[in-house]
């Protein structure tokens, strides 16, 4: 079952807009503003986004660009929905890394059909797996191996490693771990990066030592 976050302000449209993607055989994920809509990205594998631009908070466009910086989330298709109907709006939609854009109001017909034709045309990601020195990691099954022997990680640690594993010998900044893996850059979090490497570095063992701490700088795997 494909799964659409829905991003939407206006309670009424949320609802008429769920209940046909439910009907029609989809799972949604509804939320009226684009923080909620993050955390819904860090916890569950979304195939495509409907988004509203004019929301509380941190706007539809501001979310389409931290999105689309973030390698976990910039291939998710997005499809604009908005009351912006100008051509200049639509676009710097499109230009922004939106996959379509519909104008309120719209048809739901329209909608759905958008929606397929979109997530045809979306690449299907294939198992991918990974290694690297007694390391293995697979990322369609999320599943880790250490000389063999398989250890659970969070999301964000298998996301870290699978990173840093993709871009070893790459140094990568506080500031760089928490866009790609968080989706957002602020000193004020940094020590949320140094708490996971630790906690990664534990649970992979003698292997932990490959991921070194460059001084004022950040972290690399060698």
């Amino acid at each position: 079952m494909k799964k659409i976050l829905l991003i939407e302000d206006n309670n009424d449209l949320a609802a008429i807009i769920k209940f046909n993607l439910i009907k029609s055989g989809y799972e949604v994920f509804n939320v009226d503003n684009a923080n909620n809509g993050l955390m819904i990205l860090d916890d569950v594998e979304i195939d495509i986004i409907l988004l509203d631009l004019m929301l509380p908070g941190l706007s539809g466009s501001e979310f389409l660009r931290v999105i689309k910086s973030n390698k976990k989330s910039e291939n998710i298709p997005v499809i604009i929905i908005s009351a912006k109907n100008l051509e200049n709006d639509i676009v710097n939609g499109l230009k922004s890394g939106a996959d379509d854009y519909l104008t309120k109001p719209f048809s739901i017909k329209v909608l759905l059909a958008k929606i397929e034709a979109v997530l045809r045309r979306t690449p299907v990601t294939t198992s991918k797996k990974l290694s690297y020195k007694g390391i293995e990691i697979d990322i369609e099954s999320y599943t880790v191996k250490v000389d063999d022997k398989a250890i659970i990680l969070t999301k964000k640690e298998f996301e870290i490693i699978s990173l840093f594993i993709s871009n070893s010998k790459k140094v990568f900044s506080r500031d760089m771990l928490l866009n790609k893996i968080w989706g957002y850059s602020s000193e004020v979090f940094t020590r949320t990066v140094d708490a996971h490497i630790s906690s990664l570095r534990k649970k992979l063992g003698e292997k932990g030592k490959l991921i070194k701490s460059i001084p004022k700088v950040g972290y690399i795997l060698e």
